[in-house]
């Protein structure tokens, strides 16, 4: 169930948050609970056997929890559990074919269905039994560790919760109208990037991919790519402040997962904010364990290297996601050499270098063919020559539909709209605005031009 679906907006949305602020405040835990379980039923009713391998777990979890502090064996039992079953939904039939390709033989495996946000369920997982390993955690609540794990604002997309930051957000959710209020605001806004951003401009590179990528001019190639930069970024960014908007209005602080990304100096602070739940688990569960930067700088490069290799695969099983993983950890290290001073020091450097590089690296993780990826970066460079491709007037057709979303998908992925509307958010204007915004996406939706949330994949 997307919260883009008019099953979720008019359905399970406002019925769950009726019987919510009815039901006393002793009582909302278990609701948010029961709430979350049909959130999922109804997401996996097409293959129950996933909800039920989320039930299973939850239970392991909680169980391990009881028992795991300082017993290394039940640690690896757990994360043997978690990380094989993710092995085995998204990574084996991608090693299989890899090593059947290798002998020549035909590579026909199919990978299966993975179960709903399982790649965030296993992450949270992992990171709630070594928190209870190391004696930080000890839940004693199945129904709030029900809660905290299948928690549905971030249930397919995250963000990665942290046990310690939501055990007593959980137990006492602070409902209050603000945050009704402000969560509300939250979500139309939210929706609005999603629907009315992300899905529009996003079409360019749909567009781009039905012409032919051998067939683009290089303005049109480099329009194309920057159309898939920020619908990558406003659709997550989107999902993002729906889930947080969704957690006001139970009364919970979810983690903010991410701070304008797309103005950063380095590809170092860039990552600080692009998905920071999930750069912070790398950083707290990975990379400072292999020794971090405390071991010289040929250790810290190794493990830079194993962290952005371990990134690419995390987000897919395809040779394109382990090169993506591969180039950003060049790019780091270069930064972690000296490149980063300059950088930051010279804000226009800064901008320039960042204005190649994060849609240069996000060309290398949308197209799974690296052929494709051969073909399109060609055409961005004008290799042979040949600027304006077979048909020029394709540039100027797309600059008119989409150089207005273009620009405005630019702008708003800078601070500049979000500080326009917390200085105007008390004005009844702004609140039509959002009324406003909250129907034209549904207009969008109920016509079926809306599209999934692209980490939905991941």
């Amino acid at each position: 169930m997307s919260f883009s679906s008019i099953p979720f907006l008019f359905g399970f949305m406002p019925l769950f948050f009726l019987l919510y602020y009815l039901i006393p405040q002793r009582g909302r835990m278990v609701w948010i609970l029961l709430g979350s379980l049909v959130f999922y039923g109804w997401s996996c009713r097409e293959a129950p056997w996933q909800f039920f391998l989320l039930l299973f777990l939850v239970l392991m979890h909680f169980g391990l929890g009881w028992f795991v502090a300082g017993r290394w064996g039940l640690l690896a039992l757990g994360l043997f559990v978690d990380f094989g079953l993710l092995f085995l939904y998204k990574y084996f039939a991608f090693f299989v074919n890899a090593l059947l390709s290798a002998l020549g033989l035909p590579a026909t495996l199919v990978a299966p269905a993975m179960p709903l946000g399982l790649s965030f369920f296993v992450f949270q997982g992992a990171a709630y039994l070594i928190d209870a390993y190391r004696g930080q955690l000890q839940e004693t609540s199945l129904v709030r560790c029900g809660a905290f794990f299948l928690l549905f604002p971030h249930a397919a997309s995250g963000p990665i919760l942290r046990h310690d930051a939501m055990a007593t957000q959980l137990s006492t959710p602070q409902v209050s109208l603000a945050n009704v209020d402000r969560g509300l605001r939250e979500f139309c806004i939210g929706l609005g990037l999603k629907v009315l951003l992300a899905d529009r401009v996003g079409k360019l590179w749909q567009d781009a991919a039905s012409i032919g990528y051998e067939s683009l001019s290089t303005p049109l190639a480099w329009m194309a790519l920057a159309a898939y930069s920020f619908q990558l970024y406003l659709d997550f960014y989107g999902y993002s402040r729906m889930a947080v908007g969704l957690g006001w209005m139970m009364g919970l602080e979810l983690p903010r997962n991410f701070s304008y990304p797309y103005t950063a100096h380095s590809m170092t602070e860039f990552w600080r904010r692009w998905h920071m739940s999930l750069s912070q688990w790398f950083r707290d569960y990975l990379y400072i364990p292999l020794g971090g930067s405390r071991c010289g700088m040929g250790k810290t490069l190794r493990n830079l290297l194993i962290v952005w290799l371990t990134t690419g695969l995390w987000h897919g099983a395809n040779w394109n996601f382990l090169l993506w993983g591969l180039v950003l950890f060049v790019l780091l290290a270069l930064e972690k050499l000296g490149l980063r001073r300059p950088l930051e020091a010279v804000p226009f450097l800064g901008r320039l270098y960042m204005l190649l590089a994060i849609p240069l690296t996000w060309l290398v993780f949308g197209l799974s063919d690296l052929s494709s990826l051969h073909t399109y970066l060609c055409r961005l460079f004008a290799v042979g020559g040949d600027f304006w491709g077979p048909f020029a007037q394709d540039t100027w057709k797309y600059l008119g539909q989409y150089g207005l979303l273009l620009l405005l998908a630019a702008l708003f992925s800078t601070p500049i709209p979000r500080r326009v509307y917390q200085r105007y958010a008390g004005r009844p204007w702004m609140a039509l605005l959002l009324v406003a915004a909250f129907l034209f996406s549904f207009y969008c939706i109920y016509r079926g031009l809306s599209d999934p949330f692209l980490y939905f994949q991941f």
